[in-house]
C-alpha cells in the first residue's frame, strides 16, 4: 500500500519522499509524505530549489471539492514556510512564485466559501478554511448539516472512522442539526488525531507564509534583474489584493473576521518594513530621468525604479485598504489606523522624491473627504435631534475626523508644493469645519460637541493650513494667491437678509457640506468661518513670516466683511470655545467672538510692530480712523488705544502730532459742529485713543488746539474735542487749571455779552460755542462758582423769555440751542437745584413748553431730550408736595407732558429721567407726577385702554432691566442684532457714498486751486512787500502776543473784577479778529 510504502523511509530521506510523491495519486497520502518532507533539514541550495519545484506542482490549483485538497494545499504552505528562515537566496522567484498561486487560488476559494456559508452548506469545508479545529473539545455542542448521510459523508471523507458510537439526538435549527452527546473520533494512529485536532487556519496560514517571505525579502539585497523585480512586484500586488478581499468580506464571515483582521495587520506591518530597507539600499537622487548616468548608476536607477513602484503600488493599496475600514462603520480601527499611518510612513520615505510616482494630492483629497463625509454623516443625524449630546459620543464621532485630517497634515507637511494644488479643497474642507462648530454653538444641547470639536478638530485643521502658509517650498506668490481667494468677497453686497429665519445660521446643518469649491466665495454659509479662519492667522502670524505682508492687506476686507449685518450679529452675538493652559488638559471657556477677534488684530500688530510690515499696517489704522460703521469704528479705536498704552513714546508723539495737524485741517474747511460732520468725527476718533493716552501726550495734544491760541478756528476746535468728551481729568494740574480758567472765561464772556445782535449775526454752525464747551466740560470735570451758578440760573431764564417773545426763525434757532445747552449744565450742576432762582427756572419752563403761546412749537422736541435730563435731577430738590404750590404744581405738569410722548425714544428718555427722580426724591405721592394717558398705560397691542395698574406694571419692568441681566436665547440674539446690522449697514453705505462725493469735490477744488496758484505764480514773485509794512506787522503781532502774557497773568493775580475782565477780553478778541484779519489780507495781496 501506499502509506506503507512511504511510511517506511527514513524521515531525511527526502528523495525517496519525492519518488513516493510521484507515484501517489491521493490527496490524502501526498498530504502525509509532504508532512515527513516538512521535516527534512534541507541544507543546500539545489535541494531546496528542488524541494519549492515538487511543492509549486503540487499545489492544487482547482478551487477543491472536498476538505482534502484544502489540507493539500495548507500542508505545502506549512512546509514551504519552515525553511523561510534559511538561505533562500537561490529560489526567491520559487517562493514567491508559490506565492502568487497561493494567492489566486485563495481568491477564488474565499469567494465559493462566503458562497457556501451563505447557502448553509459544506459547513465542514468553511471549518477547516477559515476556523482554527475540525472539532471543539469533547463534551460540547457541535453544528453539522441536517441530516445523518451528511454526518457520514464528512466522517468518511475526513478518513475518520468512529472509535465510539454516538446517538443523533438533534432538532432543525437554520438548517442544522446539534449533537449534543460526547463525541469521539478516532485517526488512525494518535498523532494524526492531535495534529488533526488543532489543525491552522489555511487562509491564516497563508497569510502566515506571505508575512515570512516579505521578512524574507527584506534580508537580501534589492533585486537588479529583470524577471526576478516583475515576480515581487506582482508577488506584492497579490497579496495586498487578497488582503483587501479577506478585510471587506469580514463581516459576512463574522466567526473568522477578528483572526483574519490579525494576520492582514501583520502582513501589512511586513510589507511596510520591507519598503524601509528598500528605501535605505537605494539612491533617491537616480529618480531624475533628465540627469546623464553611467552604466552603472543606469543599473541602480532601474533598482530605485522598482522599489518606487513597489512603494507607489502598496499606498495604493493601502489607501483603498483605509477608505474601506472608514466605509465600515467603525469595525475595522484597526485596519483604518494601520493603513492610513502605513500611508504616511511609506510617503516619508524617499526624501520626497515619490512625488513624481506617487498621485499625494489625490491622497490628500481622499483624506478629506472622509473627513467631510463623517461631519457630514454627524451633521444629518443631528440636525433633527433634540436631546443634549454626550462628551463621550461627540468624541466617537470627531475622533476619526481627527486621524483623517492628522494625517493629511503629516502628508501635506511632507508635500507642500502636492497639497498646494488642492489647497481650496484643503481650505473647503477647514470651512465646513468650523461652520459646523459655529452652527452646534448655536443650539444649547448641541453645545457640549461644539467644545469637543474645538478640542479635537480646530487645532489639526489650523495646522493642515499652515502646512501651506509656512512651507519654505512654497512660493510666496503661491502663499498670496492663498489669501486672494479665501479672502476675496464675492458675496452679493446688495442682498440683504430681512427675515431671521433665512440667516445662513438658521439653515440646516447638512447644508454646510453641499458647497463646492467654485462657490465658496460667494457662499453665506462660509462667511463667518472665512472670518474666524482670518483671525486664526493673525494669532500663527508669529511663525508665518513670509505672509504677514499679504495677512496685512487683507485687514481691509475684514472690516468690509464686518459690516455685513449677518457676520455683524454673529460677532456681537456668538462666543467661541477657546482653550487655556498647556498639558493634557487644558483649560476652557467661551469667549466673546468680538474679543477674540480683537485679540487677534492686537496679535498681529504685536508681530508686525517692528518690521517693514507696520507701514501697512499703520496705513491701516489712518484709513479707518473714521471708519463709518460703528463696530469697525470702535475696533479701530481699540487698536489704536493698545498703541498709545504700549508703543514707545516717541513715535505716539509723532503719530498724535500728524492726527492734530489733521485736524485742523479739517476744521480750516469745514467748522460746521453737527453731530456727523467731519471735525465732529475727527475729534471723537482723537477724544477716544486719548482716554488711553499718558498725561504728557494729553497736555500734547490741548497745547497743539487750544494752546494760547484764542482764534475762532481753535475755538472751533477746542469746543469740539470738549463735546467727544475730551479727558480733561488726564490734564496735568497746570495744564487742567488752564483749560477749566479758558472755559469760564469764554462762557462769562460769551453769556455776559449776549444781546439780540449776537443772536442775529453769528453763523448757525458755531453759535453759542462757549456755552456748548462749559456744558461739555462739566460731564467730566466739577466746577463750584458761586457766580456760574447765579448767571447760569438768570442766563437760563433770559433764554426762555427771548424764545418765546421772538418772531425771528435765526434768533429762535439760537435760543433753543442756547436752551438745550444750558439745560444740560444745570443737570451736571447738582447743587443748582438747591438754589432759590430755581422756582423761577421751573415757571419759565412750564411757561414755554405747556401754558405759553410756544407750546405748540415742534421745534421744541429738539430740547426735550436735554429736559428730560433736567427734570431727572429735581430729585436732589425739596419739593412740597401741595396743591398751592405753583412751582410743585408746574413739575407734575411738566412730567405729564414728557410722560405723554409717545414716540419710543421720548419713552425712554421720559421713563429713565422718571426713574432716576424717583429713586432720589424725599416725595411721597409719586403718582401725582404721572397722568393718566401715560404712553406707557396703554396696552401694547391696541394702543388704547391706559390705566395706572399697567404703567406700574411696565415701569417696574424698566426698572428691573436696569439692575438684571436678562438671558436670551442666542437664536433671538442672533435676529434682533441682525435687523440693527442691516440699518447699520445702510447707513454706512450711505455715509461712504457722501464722503465720497465730498472727496471728489475736494479734488476738483483742489485741481482749480492748484491752476490758479500757477496763473499767479510769476507775479507773485514780482511782488514784494516794503520794509516798513513787514516791519509794523511783525511789531503788530508781536504786540498781541504780549498782551496775551499779560491778561494770562492779570486773571491769574486779580480775581475781583470778572465783569472788567470779560468787558475787556471781548473787545479784546474783536481786536484781535480784525489785525489778524487785515494781516492775512495783506499778506495774500503781496
Amino acid at each position: 500500500m501506499e502509506g506503507e510504502r512511504c511510511g517506511g523511509g527514513e524521515s531525511g530521506d527526502w528523495q525517496s519522499i519525492f519518488e513516493a510523491l510521484k507515484s501517489s495519486d491521493v490527496v490524502e497520502t501526498r498530504v502525509q509524505l509532504l508532512s515527513k518532507l516538512g521535516d527534512s533539514n534541507l541544507s543546500e541550495k539545489s535541494d531546496l530549489v528542488a524541494l519549492l519545484e515538487c511543492l509549486t506542482t503540487y499545489w492544487e490549483d482547482f478551487t477543491c471539492l472536498d476538505v482534502s485538497q484544502c489540507l493539500l494545499n495548507k500542508t505545502i504552505l506549512n512546509v514551504a514556510a519552515k525553511y523561510l528562515d534559511s538561505d533562500i537566496s537561490g529560489c526567491l522567484g520559487l517562493f514567491l512564485g508559490l506565492g502568487i498561486k497561493a494567492s489566486t487560488w485563495c481568491a477564488k476559494h474565499l469567494k465559493m466559501t462566503l458562497l457556501s456559508i451563505e447557502e448553509s452548506q459544506e459547513e465542514e469545508h468553511c471549518t477547516l478554511f477559515f476556523q482554527g479545529e475540525y472539532f471543539k473539545e469533547e463534551g460540547q455542542n457541535c453544528s453539522f448539516p441536517a441530516s445523518n448521510e451528511a454526518v457520514r459523508i464528512y466522517v468518511q471523507e475526513a478518513n475518520l472512522s468512529a472509535k465510539y458510537a454516538f446517538p443523533i439526538v438533534c432538532t432543525t435549527e437554520r438548517g442544522f442539526m446539534h449533537i449534543s452527546s460526547l463525541l469521539r473520533f478516532c485517526f488512525p494512529d494518535d498523532t494524526t488525531y492531535q495534529n488533526s485536532k488543532s489543525m491552522n487556519n489555511l487562509l491564516l496560514d497563508f497569510f502566515s507564509f506571505s508575512a515570512a517571505v516579505f521578512s524574507a525579502l527584506a534580508r537580501y539585497p534589492v533585486s537588479k534583474e529583470k524577471e526576478l523585480i516583475v515576480i515581487v512586484e506582482r508577488f506584492i500586488l497579490e497579496q495586498l489584493n487578497i488582503a483587501k478581499e479577506s478585510i471587506s468580506e469580514v463581516k459576512r464571515a463574522h466567526s473568522f473576521g477578528s483572526d483574519v483582521l490579525k494576520v492582514v495587520q501583520m502582513v501589512l506591518d511586513a510589507v511596510v518594513r520591507l519598503c524601509r530597507v528598500y528605501s535605505q539600499a537605494v539612491d533617491w537622487e537616480l529618480c531624475d530621468s533628465g540627469t546623464e548616468r553611467s552604466s552603472i548608476d543606469h543599473e541602480e536607477a532601474k533598482s530605485t525604479k522598482h522599489v518606487s513602484n513597489i512603494i507607489k503600488c502598496i499606498i495604493g493599496k493601502m489607501c483603498e485598504l483605509g477608505i474601506l475600514a472608514a466605509n465600515d462603520g467603525g469595525t475595522l480601527v484597526t485596519i483604518l489606523n494601520f493603513s492610513w499611518k502605513g500611508v504616511v510612513t511609506l510617503l516619508q520615505l524617499g526624501k520626497g522624491a515619490l512625488a513624481a510616482n506617487v498621485n499625494v494630492p489625490d491622497i490628500i483629497l481622499t483624506l478629506i473627504s472622509l473627513a467631510s463625509e463623517s461631519l457630514r454623516r454627524a451633521a444629518e443625524a443631528w440636525s433633527s435631534r433634540t436631546e443634549a449630546i454626550s462628551v463621550a459620543e461627540a468624541k466617537r464621532t470627531f475622533l476619526p475626523v481627527k486621524f483623517y485630517l492628522i494625517n493629511a497634515v503629516r502628508i501635506s507637511s511632507q508635500y507642500p508644493c502636492q497639497a498646494f494644488s488642492v489647497y481650496r479643497e484643503i481650505i473647503l474642507c477647514v470651512l465646513m469645519i468650523s461652520t459646523f462648530g459655529f452652527s452646534l454653538s448655536i443650539e444649547k444641547h448641541l453645545k457640549t460637541a461644539s467644545e469637543v470639536l474645538a478640542e479635537l478638530l480646530e487645532p489639526t485643521y489650523v495646522h493642515l493650513l499652515n502646512s501651506l502658509l509656512n512651507s519654505a517650498q512654497v512660493k510666496e506668490e503661491l502663499k498670496f494667491q492663498i489669501l486672494d481667494w479665501l479672502f476675496i468677497d464675492e458675496c452679493n453686497s446688495s442682498s440683504s437678509v430681512v427675515d431671521p429665519t433665512h440667516s445662513y445660521w438658521a439653515k440646516s446643518m447638512e447644508t454646510i457640506f453641499t458647497v463646492s469649491c467654485e462657490a465658496m466665495t460667494s457662499s453665506r454659509i462660509l462667511l463667518l468661518s472665512r472670518v474666524a479662519l482670518f483671525l486664526k492667522i493673525l494669532k500663527c502670524s508669529p511663525d508665518l513670516e513670509d505672509v504677514r505682508h499679504g495677512i496685512a492687506s487683507k485687514l481691509g476686507w475684514l472690516l468690509d466683511v464686518l459690516v455685513d449685518e449677518e457676520v455683524y450679529s454673529s460677532v456681537l452675538v456668538l462666543q467661541v470655545p477657546t482653550f487655556y493652559g498647556s498639558g493634557q488638559t487644558p483649560g476652557l471657556e467661551w469667549q466673546p467672538m468680538l474679543s477674540s477677534l480683537i485679540h487677534s488684530l492686537k496679535t498681529f500688530m504685536v508681530v508686525v510692530s517692528a518690521s517693514p510690515v507696520w507701514s501697512e499696517f499703520e496705513f491701516f489704522l489712518l484709513q479707518n480712523f473714521l471708519h463709518p460703521h460703528f463696530l469697525c469704528w470702535e475696533i479701530v479705536m481699540e487698536l489704536w488705544c493698545f498703541m498709545m498704552r504700549h508703543a514707545e513714546i516717541e513715535m505716539v508723539k509723532d503719530i498724535v502730532d500728524k492726527l492734530c495737524s489733521l485736524l485742523k485741517s479739517v476744521a480750516s474747511t469745514q467748522s460746521d459742529l453737527t453731530l456727523n460732520c467731519p471735525l465732529r468725527k475727527m475729534a471723537r476718533s482723537i477724544c477716544k485713543i486719548l482716554s488711553s493716552a499718558t498725561e504728557s501726550i494729553v497736555d500734547q495734544v490741548y497745547s497743539s488746539i487750544a494752546g494760547d491760541d484764542k482764534s475762532q478756528l481753535s475755538l472751533v476746535m477746542h469746543t469740539a474735542l470738549l463735546m467727544e468728551g475730551f479727558p480733561l481729568n488726564l490734564l496735568s494740574d497746570s495744564k487742567k487749571n488752564i483749560a477749566i480758567r479758558r472755559i469760564i472765561t469764554d462762557y462769562f464772556g460769551f453769556i455776559d455779552s449776549l444781546d439780540d445782535k449776537t443772536l442775529l449775526d453769528c453763523s448757525s454752525g458755531v453759535f453759542g460755542l462757549p456755552v456748548v464747551a462749559m456744558s461739555a466740560a462739566l460731564q467730566s470735570i466739577e466746577v463750584e462758582i458761586s457766580d456760574i451758578d447765579k448767571k447760569t440760573l438768570k442766563f437760563l431764564v433770559a433764554i426762555i423769555r427771548k424764545y418765546r417773545s421772538s418772531m425771528d426763525n435765526v434768533m429762535k434757532d439760537h435760543c433753543r440751542k442756547l436752551l438745550s445747552e444750558t439745560l444740560g449744565i444745570v443737570s451736571n450742576m447738582k447743587h443748582l437745584y438747591a438754589s432759590e432762582a430755581m422756582e423761577e427756572v421751573i415757571l419759565e419752563l412750564q411757561n414755554l413748553f405747556i401754558s405759553g403761546k410756544a407750546a405748540s412749537d415742534t421745534r421744541l422736541y429738539e430740547c426735550k431730550p436735554d429736559l428730560a435730563s433736567f427734570l431727572a435731577g429735581l430729585g436732589h430738590m425739596e419739593i412740597v408736595e401741595s396743591d398751592k404750590n405753583a412751582k410743585t404744581s408746574a413739575l407734575w405738569e411738566l412730567y405729564h407732558m414728557l410722560l405723554c410722548e409717545r414716540h419710543w425714544a421720548f419713552v425712554h428718555l421720559a421713563i429713565s429721567a422718571f426713574g432716576k427722580f424717583s429713586q432720589r426724591t424725599s416725595c411721597n405721592h409719586l403718582w401725582r407726577f404721572v397722568p393718566q394717558n401715560a404712553a406707557i398705560s396703554f396696552d401694547l397691542e391696541t394702543g388704547d385702554e391706559a390705566n395706572e395698574e399697567r404703567f406700574t406694571s411696565e415701569f417696574k419692568a424698566f426698572l428691573d432691566k436696569e439692575i438684571t441681566v436678562t438671558v436670551i436665547p442666542i437664536s433671538e440674539q442672533l435676529g434682533l442684532h441682525l435687523k440693527e446690522g442691516l440699518m447699520l449697514k445702510e447707513m454706512a453705505a450711505a455715509a461712504l457714498k457722501v464722503s465720497n462725493v465730498d472727496k471728489e469735490a475736494m479734488e476738483c477744488e483742489s485741481e482749480s486751486e492748484i491752476m490758479k496758484i500757477e496763473n499767479e505764480k510769476q507775479t507773485q514773485k514780482r511782488r514784494k512787500v516794503p520794509d516798513g509794512i513787514s516791519k509794523g506787522m511783525e511789531m503788530l503781532q508781536h504786540g498781541l502776543k504780549v498782551m496775551d502774557d499779560g491778561i494770562s497773568e492779570w486773571q491769574k493775580n486779580d480775581f475781583k473784577t470778572k465783569e472788567f475782565h470779560s468787558k475787556f477780553l471781548a473787545h479784546y478778541s474783536s481786536l484781535k479778529d480784525v489785525i489778524d484779519y487785515y494781516l492775512a489780507g495783506l499778506a495774500g495781496s503781496y
